[in-house]
């Protein structure tokens, strides 16, 4: 008897996880054969574990990603598509994250390129990092929209602060004279102290054509493709197995 108002001061102090494990305490016999300090230590560890679980499912909210589904752990290795497993693992370890280098997956569509960015950044955002993604094909028209309603400088603030912003299906579509200003912008105020994810079908070195004006696509390019990591997928489509439902959920 107690124990029950302890609970409900708990949870008015938005302890909810301490709470929750006190009123599972309350039915656990065995519990008592633990010390104060062993119990609190259980609360305090339940509190975290909470947090840290909350932390993380809003993390992955602001993310917006394409593929919010997509962890490590469901990553297909058994398709022949090129990938390096060993630099993958590396990158799990979010060590590239710190040292604020990029990631570029390059391949023909069905090879999983944009689900294996999600991966990546679904990782970061358990390992307590903010991450970003933009639609590259809709960039322009978004962009425009942007400077209409006069947000540019705020959302151009946000970007710099995102520790990974994920450019999906870069070169695809052809950028307004504007909208490449303000891809170089936004690359500039991340260039060494954040990190970008970015998957193409295009070869990396066609990029340069496909961004189209040659004094800023030197400068594009150069914050993204040096001190990067590349994968270049090559294989079947993993779209044509679909009664496997990896690689289902791994497809573009």
């Amino acid at each position: 008897m107690l124990h029950h108002p302890t609970v409900e001061k708990l949870n008015a102090l938005r302890l909810f996880g301490m709470a929750t494990a006190l009123a599972e305490q309350q039915s656990q016999v065995s519990i008592e054969q633990l010390g104060f300090e062993e119990r609190l230590g259980l609360l305090v560890e339940r509190e975290s574990s909470e947090r840290q679980s909350r932390m993380f499912s809003a993390r992955l909210r602001r993310a917006k990603l394409r593929f919010a589904d997509a962890v490590p752990e469901d990553i297909n290795y058994r398709a022949a598509r090129g990938l390096d497993r060993a630099l993958l693992a590396r990158l799990l370890t979010g060590e590239w994250i710190r040292g604020h280098q990029n990631v570029i997956l390059i391949g023909k569509t069905g090879l999983g390129k944009s689900w294996l960015a999600c991966a990546l950044a679904n990782q970061a955002c358990r390992q307590g990092y903010s991450v970003g993604y933009l639609r590259m094909p809709k960039f322009s028209e978004e962009m425009a929209i942007v400077h209409g309603s006069g947000r540019f400088a705020k959302l151009l603030a946000q970007w710099a602060k995102t520790d990974i912003l994920v450019l999906d299906d870069f070169a695809m579509a052809p950028l307004a004279d504007q909208a490449r200003r303000d891809l170089l912008e936004l690359l500039d105020d991340r260039h060494g102290s954040r990190s970008t994810i970015v998957t193409s079908q295009i070869p990396i070195e066609n990029w340069h054509g496909a961004i189209g004006d040659p004094t800023l696509a030197d400068a594009i390019l150069d914050r993204l493709v040096h001190n990067a990591h590349r994968f270049s997928l090559d294989g079947e489509s993993m779209r044509k197995n679909q009664n496997k439902l990896t690689d289902k959920r791994e497809s573009e």
